[in-house]
């Protein structure tokens, strides 16, 4: 009969068992959100939902609404924080302009955002009745934190580290028609402009409860 060894002591003596781990991992509130009953990862469709919203007929000499789309692919093994430069470079650019801008970039995250900038003008084209899929531009760019994995890696000395497989949607929206001139609003105005749009939000107010 073999005796185990202090090695062996020593690891048995700190290793948890695995109901530990299983109890420790993935029972955070928002983990918890993002699972189904089923162990399923849920993805969140309110972006894309925004798709079917109904808008009333417009007045006669009403300036036409332009059309636009909302496209997303959830669940992406990238890193959200790596991924936020990639999503605002391309805000404020037109479809053509941002998906050269794209393929320029080495990065994983621009072949992410390049396919579903893709993805979002052949939507818009086939769905939304945009006439050229040219005359589009990106509205808004951005991405989210998604469901975290965790694992366990092995150390010396019987120790263990925690490995976290981090996951990120990413939303894009395409609008018809041309980008405004100051997407991010850096242009400077002078006093009379100011002024403009002040009293300009200020009558655009609504006071609730009021005939």
């Amino acid at each position: 009969m073999m005796l185990p060894t202090m090695a062996t002591l020593r690891a048995t003596r700190f290793l948890p068992s695995i109901s530990v781990f299983n109890n420790l991992f993935h029972t955070s509130t928002t983990n918890l959100k993002m699972i189904k009953g089923t162990g399923e990862v849920v993805i969140p469709e309110g972006w894309t939902a925004k798709n079917k919203m109904v808008y009333p007929p417009q007045e006669l000499g009403e300036e036409r609404r332009p059309a636009w789309v909302c496209h997303m692919r959830g669940q992406i093994r990238y890193s959200p924080k790596k991924m936020y430069y990639v999503a605002i470079l391309v805000r404020g650019l037109t479809v053509d302009e941002a998906l050269k801008q794209l393929s320029f970039l080495p990065d994983k995250g621009a072949a992410i955002a390049k396919e579903v900038i893709e993805e979002a003008q052949e939507m818009a084209v086939r769905d939304h009745n945009v006439e050229y899929k040219s005359n589009l531009w990106v509205a808004d760019s951005f991405c989210s934190k998604g469901h975290i994995f965790k694992g366990l890696r092995r150390h010396s000395r019987a120790r263990w580290g925690e490995i976290r497989y981090n996951y990120m949607h990413y939303y894009v929206k395409l609008q018809e028609g041309l980008p405004p001139k100051h997407y991010c609003d850096t242009y400077q105005r002078d006093g009379n402009e100011k002024l403009e749009e002040f009293l300009k939000n200020h009558r655009q107010k609504f006071i609730q409860k009021t005939p």
